[in-house]
């Protein structure tokens, strides 16, 4: 099962991830912040609150908000491809 080990926030909407099978990269989640859950993280200091949740092995806001693993890791193969 894929998880999230590690994320760091770069700048704006850009975070770098680390997965538990070795990836890694950078990903940009500004246009993916859209609907009840996500439009409130375009507030910087809420996206700056970014964690990983221990329950399910993702990255997590206050707010609830999270995103699946497998998404996050397509986003940083597709930045690595561009």
């Amino acid at each position: 099962m894929l998880h999230v080990t590690d994320v760091r926030l770069v700048s704006g909407y850009r975070l770098w991830l680390r997965f538990n099978d070795g990836t890694a990269g950078v990903i940009d989640l500004g246009a993916e912040l859209e609907g009840p859950m996500f439009t409130p993280l375009r507030d910087p200091a809420l996206f700056s609150q970014v964690g990983i949740d221990p329950d399910v092995h993702t990255i997590a806001w206050p707010n609830g908000a999270d995103f699946a693993p497998e998404f996050l890791r397509a986003l940083v193969e597709r930045h690595v491809a561009a």
